[in-house]
């Protein structure tokens, strides 16, 4: 089941209310409200994901336009896995995470995302954190 973590809903509905804040009345943008309902509704049912499956359409499109603003790849040009490493030194993925990664939905590449900057030991967070793209300003 592919789903969307609380993090990059709070994530993409803080995009919107950036991008398009309340206006009179402090009424919600389309999009901030259509994230906004979706997560509610996780708070009250005090889960951590939403499956895609369960996502209204205007939600989904919503997270979709903030998904492309992100950076795809947590690469940072130092792959250890083509020397033979089961986990990138570099990003933290894993070898197949590496080969895949093209192929992969972006709710198995949030995952990913997810799941390597909770760990925060690959070099990508530490001694090489310049590279990161979306560190740079």
């Amino acid at each position: 089941m592919e789903s969307i973590h609380i993090t990059d809903l709070e994530a993409a509905i803080n995009y919107w209310r950036d991008r398009s804040p309340a206006g009179t009345g402090a009424a919600l943008a389309p999009a901030t409200t259509h994230l906004a309902e979706v997560y509610a509704g996780m708070i009250c049912a005090k889960t951590t994901a939403v499956a895609i499956e369960d996502l209204p359409d205007a939600a989904l499109q919503a997270w979709l336009a903030w998904y492309d603003t992100q950076p795809d790849t947590p690469c940072i040009a130092i792959c250890s896995t083509s020397q033979g490493d089961d986990q990138c030194k570099g990003c933290g993925r894993s070898f197949a995470e590496v080969q895949l990664w093209p192929g992969l939905s972006p709710y198995a590449k949030r995952a990913v995302w997810r799941r390597i900057t909770d760990e925060g030991q690959a070099w990508r967070f530490t001694r090489y954190a310049e590279r990161a793209v979306e560190g740079r300003t």
